[in-house]
């Protein structure tokens, strides 16, 4: 085992519960490492329905970002397997989990992408928000037994790889795509816009 992967185990083992960890804690971390990514998707939503123009621009784009993202986790995966904790029997895991590799982590990649993506665009508050719950959500999957450490180091360097690859394809189509998108979503949803339910 190299040195790396040896701090790797030591972190994860300093952050992982065990069955004496008091169970109001692993409540805590369980609802974090299994309900906190619906705040992305809730989040994005309400930019769109209810936000400006810049603030719609960011949602595209941060949905962009993290698709691409998490594409390339799957390539990552495929490429090269690297086991989860649970697979070669180190520490203790609180839920159940398909044995696929465990780097980088799709979870801390998704609020990653989000975060820049929001926190590049001048969007302080929502970038903050949705930092704060990535560092949350990536300390939770830690502590149940799911991922290590160097996960969701590996899940911020795709995000800012995927956003990379976005800037140069949005300076050249994000309008366009905005426009359409705009101008779908008036259609679709005419009526709650002209009641004023919804931004325009």
């Amino acid at each position: 085992m190299n040195t790396l992967e040896a701090l790797n185990h030591a972190w994860f083992l300093s952050i992982n519960a065990t069955p004496a960890t008091p169970p109001w804690q692993m409540d805590i971390a369980l609802a974090i490492a299994n309900d906190f990514v619906f705040l992305i998707p809730v989040l994005l939503t309400l930019l769109w329905l209810f936000g400006d123009r810049q603030q719609r621009s960011a949602a595209v784009r941060a949905c962009c970002v993290a698709l691409l993202a998490l594409g390339f986790n799957q390539l990552i995966g495929l490429l090269w397997m690297h086991p989860r904790p649970f697979m070669i029997g180190l520490g203790h895991t609180f839920i159940e989990h398909a044995p696929d590799s465990s780097f980088p982590s799709d979870h801390a990649t998704l609020f990653a992408s989000v975060a820049l993506t929001f926190l590049l665009g001048r969007l302080w508050r929502c970038g903050l928000l949705v930092t704060l719950a990535g560092i949350a959500i990536a300390w939770a999957r830690v502590r149940i037994g799911v991922h290590y450490p160097l996960d969701m180091a590996g899940a911020v360097g795709v995000a800012c790889v995927a956003y990379a690859s976005i800037v140069p394809l949005w300076a050249r189509a994000g309008d366009a795509l905005m426009r359409l998108l705009i101008a779908l979503y008036r259609k679709l949803l005419s009526w709650p816009i002209r009641r004023g339910w919804l931004a325009p």
